[in-house]
């Protein structure tokens, strides 16, 4: 049966780089069957309402076994909804975002781990409000559900990659409640994992770290409540090139979302420009998930080859390449590689 992803346009530069995505996985011989629509903040500054996603999107994504999310822009204003990729996550329960930390061959770092971050609740849960006109609350939600759930995916990932150690990242002499519980399902999880060694950092340390001696971290997990490795996985990205090359996972247990980790950059939309490793890189990743292993395995190859070679490479990584060549490169060498 052909398996179906709903495909999220975005705003800004989001609908050229998904197209540039969904064309390497056409060149590649997917079978994935696209159903494109559109959400973010220009498709709801012309229709208005509570939430960036129509019923009719919602429809879609219902109805598909995975989708894509091109970059959305989230309006910084108490009046603008939820962002895209929060609303999805909450409503399908995508509690694990995945994001890896691999540099190529010419960096001066060498580094390979993998961040995982609880993706439903924390500050992220959006409970917020005015205590008076000059002082607000957020509430940081923590649940031990939530907590072992996304726990129990890093330690798994930490084993089918064969990695024999988990930083798991708190401020439990703070907040003592809330990474309590964390810590707590930590401990509890690691007993299903007995192989895999744990090892706790605080986050301001683990930042620290991340610019110092990030290569400590290789062949590991990194793993945290949402904000923490909201702000951990973005500061590790720093160390690969270009934020343009960071791609991304949300798993739950029978649906997941994926997603460039960078901006809708607006201000370079139509210019060609942009990177489009993480978008095409992400796309890769989709159709393995809805079994196109091959097709993934060989666009990763491809891509890592261009731009180890320097020449077909976009600004951000000091070429001067268009969003199009680029794509457009990974695409034939990918292809060629598939029909060996």
């Amino acid at each position: 049966m052909t398996k179906t992803a709903a495909i999220i346009r975005g705003d800004g530069t989001g609908p050229e780089l998904v197209k540039a995505m969904t064309m390497v996985l056409r060149e590649c011989n997917s079978q994935v069957e696209d159903v494109m629509c559109d959400a973010g903040s220009e498709w709801w500054n012309n229709a208005g309402g509570n939430s960036y996603i129509s019923q009719d999107v919602w429809k879609i994504l219902e109805d598909s076994d995975a989708c894509f999310k091109g970059p959305t822009t989230t309006v910084p204003l108490t009046s603008a909804p939820r962002s895209v990729a929060v609303s999805i996550r909450q409503k399908f329960e995508l509690y694990a975002n995945v994001r890896p930390i691999k540099t190529y061959r010419n960096s001066s770092r060498q580094l390979d781990f993998i961040c995982v971050r609880e993706a439903t609740e924390g500050l992220y849960a959006g409970i917020e409000f005015r205590t008076s006109e000059d002082s607000a609350i957020a509430i940081r939600k923590t649940t031990r559900k939530s907590c072992e759930r996304v726990l129990r995916h890093g330690f798994r990932l930490a084993k089918d990659m064969k990695f024999d150690r988990l930083y798991a990242i708190t401020k439990r002499n703070i907040l003592k409640e809330t990474d309590g519980i964390f810590w707590q399902a930590v401990e509890k999880i690691n007993q299903e994992f007995p192989e895999i060694t744990v090892e706790e950092y605080y986050i301001d340390n683990m930042t620290q770290q991340l610019v110092k001696n990030p290569e400590r971290f290789n062949k590991s997990v990194l793993i945290s409540t949402n904000l923490f490795m909201d702000i951990v996985s973005e500061c590790a990205s720093g160390h690969v090139g270009s934020i343009g090359n960071i791609y991304s996972g949300n798993y739950g247990d029978d649906y997941a979302m994926f997603e460039p980790a960078h901006g809708s950059s607006p201000k370079y939309s139509g210019m060609d420009k942009v990177n489009p490793v993480a978008t095409v890189l992400s796309g890769a990743w989709m159709v393995k998930y809805l079994g196109e292993v091959e097709i993934c395995d060989a666009i990763f190859v491809a891509t890592e080859d261009v731009i180890n070679e320097g020449k077909y490479v976009t600004y951000d990584l000091g070429g001067k390449s268009t969003l199009t060549k680029t794509a457009s490169e990974i695409a034939l060498r990918a292809k060629r590689m598939l029909k060996k």
